[in-house]
């Protein structure tokens, strides 16, 4: 029976080269010269940390990252900005952004259900953090992954694994 997997990763090296290219424009911009302003990825973790002296100087660095990360053509979706800003010692604040990996419950659930009201001939199962789709023949899936495309246009989503 012909299946794929529907998942949500990133691409982790254009991540890198945003979050380096950001880190060598904040140190090399006037507006942050003599300041703690600064940006890392942690990869284990997959979170960025941006550091700065105020909030209005991690609104500038947020600025420059996500500018940078839409050169590389990164989904800024993929970033998950936390609620709270962490003050450290001194005057400087930190701000942390979770890099999304995989499909959480909820929007797997959302997709089952959008591929249960398609009426096409194919099933969904949630696996982890991925959705696998089957069907009897390879025409009907490829409708189903032109239907979620469109159903869910501002998610970037990814279709692998396509197996006859």
């Amino acid at each position: 029976m012909p299946s794929f997997d529907i998942s949500l990763e990133p691409d982790m090296v254009k991540i890198k080269n945003g979050v380096d290219t950001s880190a060598k424009e904040i140190g090399t911009r006037f507006d942050f010269k003599g300041t703690s302003a600064s940006v890392e990825l942690k990869e284990k973790e997959k979170e960025i940390h941006a550091v700065g002296d105020s909030d209005f100087q991690l609104e500038q660095i947020e600025a420059v990252v996500y500018g940078k990360l839409t050169k590389q053509n990164v989904v800024i979706s993929f970033l998950d900005k936390q609620d709270k800003v962490e003050k450290m010692g001194g005057d400087k604040v930190r701000q942390v952004y979770k890099i999304k990996n995989g499909i959480e419950a909820p929007l797997a659930k959302k997709i089952v259900a959008a591929v249960k009201d398609s009426k096409l001939k194919v099933q969904a199962s949630i696996q982890g953090d991925t959705v696998r789709c089957t069907g009897k023949n390879r025409d009907d899936l490829q409708v189903a992954i032109n239907a979620l495309k469109k159903d869910f246009a501002d998610t970037p989503l990814s279709y692998g694994n396509f197996r006859d």
